[in-house]
């Protein structure tokens, strides 16, 4: 993806700089650990398995019509895709941001799903964690980056456009003043493939400025980071609770388990909420009989209050809804298939395969190739 040219005067001796961080050989090898990256953590996964340890998964696509409805699985067995964070620094593979994800969002979560599923007290930095954990959870999965991948068609050019002009206004200012441009950084701005070209015609009185960028993993961990080192602060203001499911009814868990739901009636709702946008419901099921949860600007229900059974099987109807390829339940159930039954696709499924066996290569070799090498 290419930012159109803009005109700039070749005599400035001086242009913009994104700063990369720098790690040395040994501290990028080191970083260099699994290649199996879980997009729903095993922590959070096990609170849905039965007393052998195992969870039953739902496939929402399938290749064929006899491909069994539940098949069960250890937690850590499912949810997961080669290389899904994995970023390259200086030429080699890097695994900080999944380890990122998992020293500051799970482990810190992993008493506090614990305390929470087992109707334990929890303090002030317990209810901090879950609510770290629920956002985590909301920007991590692969439904959200195909989401982000939808959108940057339409966002980035204009951003790039903007960011071009920004550039040669900033170069002409330090020609009138004489004063140099002083190098800048934003944060996390070395995830972000882009190259700058300058295009200097000798004799001529203005050259070109062109940017060039690759539209894809670079972009999604950058914004996972952001958000999770800056938006966040928004869910942290909101009140939250945890409720429980009507009579033996359960909650269930998916792919995309972080719901964000704008809710009038059942002909009247979406999916498309926001972590601030006032009304919004903020759902995340902790286990078969938990539900973290929050409406944004509203008052919080009463902790553990039951939910009457037509308010639960509304909920119930949404997961099932809002989950990308697979939902993941201690048991087979019957109702779930009612819910979202099947799509028998075998092109579809054989694209998907194809799209996370080469993804790693994909996004490496243009990332190497907008470098220049």
């Amino acid at each position: 993806m290419q930012g159109s040219f803009a005109p700039f005067c070749p005599t400035a001796q001086t242009e913009l700089l994104l700063r990369s961080q720098t790690f040395r050989k040994s501290d990028i090898k080191a970083m260099a650990g699994r290649t199996e990256h879980h997009y729903v953590p095993r922590v959070y996964l096990k609170n849905f398995a039965g007393a052998d340890g195992k969870l039953f998964a739902y496939r929402i696509l399938v290749s064929h019509p006899n491909v069994p409805e539940w098949k069960p699985f250890s937690p850590r067995g499912i949810a997961y895709h080669a290389h899904l964070y994995t970023r390259m620094v200086q030429g080699l593979e890097s695994d900080e941001v999944e380890e990122w994800l998992g020293r500051e969002f799970e482990a810190p979560a992993e008493e506090a799903i614990d305390r929470a599923v087992h109707d334990e007290r929890l303090a002030a930095a317990h209810w901090k964690n879950l609510i770290r954990f629920a956002a985590a959870q909301d920007v991590r999965t692969p439904a959200r980056l195909m989401e982000r991948m939808a959108e940057w068609p339409k966002l980035i050019p204009p951003l790039m456009e903007e960011v071009l002009q920004g550039a040669v206004a900033k170069l002409e200012e330090a020609k009138r003043s004489g004063v140099p441009i002083q190098p800048s950084s934003t944060p996390y701005s070395d995830y972000l493939p882009i190259r700058l070209h300058r295009e200097i015609v000798p004799g001529e009185p203005m050259g070109k400025l062109r940017l060039e960028t690759v539209a894809g993993r670079g972009y999604w961990l950058y914004a996972l980071k952001h958000l999770l080192t800056e938006t966040i602060a928004v869910l942290l203001d909101h009140r939250w609770t945890i409720l429980r499911p009507h009579g033996d009814r359960s909650w269930f868990a998916s792919d995309d388990p972080v719901i964000k739901l704008n809710y009038n009636s059942l002909s009247d709702y979406n999916l498309n909420g926001g972590w601030g946008w006032m009304g919004t419901e903020i759902m995340l099921p902790l286990s078969p009989k938990h539900l973290l949860y929050t409406q944004v600007g509203k008052r919080p229900q009463p902790q553990g209050r039951t939910l009457p059974d037509e308010h639960t099987q509304i909920l119930q109807k949404i997961m099932a809804e809002h989950a990308h390829r697979m939902i993941f339940s201690a048991k087979p159930s019957s109702g779930i298939p009612l819910l979202r039954p099947r799509v028998v696709d075998p092109e579809a499924v054989r694209r998907e395969l194809e799209l996370w066996k080469t993804w790693h290569q994909q996004q490496t070799t243009a990332e190497r190739e907008l470098r220049g090498g």
